[in-house]
């Protein structure tokens, strides 16, 4: 047996609260979903809860470029064994760090045994060190980082009104759910030019996952379309705190609030469900 095995064995019999993984994933880009993420953690991580982002968009990851905050280290450099997880680590603001993915993310299927067994344990650690590990994956269901998606606990689908996106995101939805009947979904439209037309989408997505796949999904609500969102991308900095008065602000702090009463008592289960479900796939390589 090697060290990964052992490790992948040993991660089954874990028995120490870990935080809540969520992947945000979209059907297609431009439609706001690493902005979203950005600006729902560093919510979630204001309302005192440790937040750590991981950009897993593969090629195209721009969440550094969002947040003005570079970092010369990806999470690929700790799996090849050059330092400890926690080197890797950025800052942005009290509770609330990411961590860039590095383009060597995507062939994770063809990972030697060495790269898997720190992936499990990175991923441990930080559960433990975190309430909440949210990555920032790339638009639609490619193979890349599906892993990663099918293990998180929550998956958090952005979609806009428009007919083209919310097909999208159903279909993105819908493969997921092939996959994993279990998975538990959220929705949010973004960048809506009025509540009703969020209303609209979100609830053509809910019907469509309930009459076609007999699955209930998690309605987050919807963001409005607003200039201050463009300033503060220019400005390298999330709108929620250069513009804590804008619309889309003050929407999206409702939205954190009702989310997280919501969750109260779900994060930290003793059961690490994400470990498992990764080092499940990794046993089926």
């Amino acid at each position: 047996m090697d060290q990964a095995e052992s490790l992948r064995q040993k991660m089954q019999h874990i028995n120490e609260p870990s935080g809540k993984a969520i992947a945000v994933v979209s059907g297609k880009g431009g439609v706001g979903k690493s902005n979203f993420s950005i600006n729902f953690a560093s919510e979630v991580a204001a309302k005192g809860n440790k937040v750590l982002l991981m950009d897993m968009d593969i090629g195209m990851g721009n969440v550094h470029i969002l947040l003005g905050k570079s970092s010369a280290r990806t999470i690929l450099h700790y799996l090849e064994g050059d330092g400890e997880i926690e080197d890797v680590i950025v800052q942005v603001e009290e509770n609330f760090s990411y961590i860039s993915g590095g383009s060597g993310l995507n062939k994770m299927v063809e990972w030697k045994d060495l790269e898997i067994h720190r992936l499990m344990e990175g991923f441990s650690s930080l559960l433990k060190s975190y309430d909440y590990l949210i990555f920032d994956m790339g638009a639609g269901a490619s193979e890349n980082g599906l892993e990663l998606i099918m293990s998180a606990d929550e998956v958090i689908v952005i979609t806009t009104g428009e007919p083209t996106s919310i097909m999208d995101a159903y279909s993105m939805m819908k493969f997921i759910h092939m996959k994993d009947p279990e998975k538990e979904f959220a929705v949010l439209c973004n960048r809506v030019m009025n509540p009703a037309e969020g209303k609209v989408a979100l609830n053509r997505l809910e019907a469509a996952m309930d009459k076609f796949l007999g699955k209930e999904v998690r309605l987050l609500g919807s963001l409005p379309e607003d200039p201050f969102v463009r300033k503060s991308v220019n400005s390298q900095t999330p709108f929620t705190k250069l513009y804590p008065n804008s619309p889309a602000s003050k929407t999206l702090k409702n939205l954190v609030h009702a989310y997280l009463q919501e969750n109260n008592g779900e994060v930290h289960n003793v059961k690490n469900r994400f470990t498992d479900r990764l080092s499940a796939f990794f046993r089926k390589k």
